[in-house]
């Protein structure tokens, strides 16, 4: 039995990279759609494009020998642009779906999450998912995101409220324009905190999705992001950014 769990743990090792590759200093430009803390958003002070997403980049370049730099853009049109070349990828709380698989290529999963409703605090327990369905409220969301998708399979089309951006969204709930605003917990988690006792999430486990880094298809950044990556979980450096950012 000795032998066997050693023999295993070998081959465990093996599948993680001993070093991750050199990309000898490269400059990688990112596109990001900075409206979605605390994945990405840009900080008041800096004007910096920070969060979760911003710092798991940051991590791994230090690990293949690359420099990021951000380019802030709205998340419409944000697949087109890096297939035509703009950027050399898409960091933005991407889901990982096998439609987008079709025009981009992703690293493995860096971070999975629920999909809730984002609501006002007095609401909840009052306003469910039929509410929404029966047109008694609209359920607002950002458009082309997997977010907006499941709302509309859930409500109906008719019966979502579209916008450019998750936090026009959230302005909108806290006016009463919409009734909710289906989100990744994640996200969410953060429009509760800034905006406590006046928005919580009032609907959870509507689905779980595994977030990925996007790249060109064929691009020669994926592997070595995905050992970056693999090396970051493994090291207990992916640990250290969940709490910095999701503090208990």
């Amino acid at each position: 039995m000795k032998r066997l769990v050693t023999l295993l743990s070998a081959a465990f090792l093996l599948v993680l990279p001993l070093q991750a590759a050199d990309l000898g200093g490269k400059v990688v430009q990112i596109g990001t759609d900075p409206t979605y803390p605390p994945h990405e958003y840009i900080d008041e002070n800096t004007k910096q494009v920070v969060g979760f997403d911003v710092d798991v980049v940051v991590e791994i370049c230090k690990l293949v020998n690359c420099i990021p730099v951000w380019n802030p853009t709205a998340w419409e049109g944000i697949f087109p642009a890096l297939a035509q070349g703009r950027w050399d990828m898409v960091v933005s709380g991407v889901t990982i779906t096998e439609e987008r698989d079709k025009i981009v290529d992703f690293s493995d999963p860096y971070i999975i999450v629920q999909q809730g409703v984002l609501m006002r605090v007095e609401d909840v327990g009052k306003v469910t998912i039929d509410t929404f369905k029966s047109g008694q409220m609209k359920l607002g969301s950002q458009t082309g995101t997997t977010n907006a998708d499941l709302g509309m399979k859930l409500v109906g089309r008719n019966n979502m409220a579209l916008y450019d951006a998750f936090s026009a969204a959230v302005v909108a709930l806290q006016n009463g324009d919409v009734g909710g605003v289906i989100i990744d917990s994640t996200s969410a988690a953060a429009y509760e905190q800034e905006f406590a006792g006046e928005l919580t999430v009032g609907i959870t486990g509507l689905s779980s999705d595994p977030l990925g880094l996007v790249f060109q298809e064929g691009s020669d950044l994926v592997d070595p992001f995905n050992e970056g990556l693999a090396m970051i979980k493994s090291n207990g450096t992916m640990d250290r950014l969940v709490i910095k950012w999701w503090p208990k």
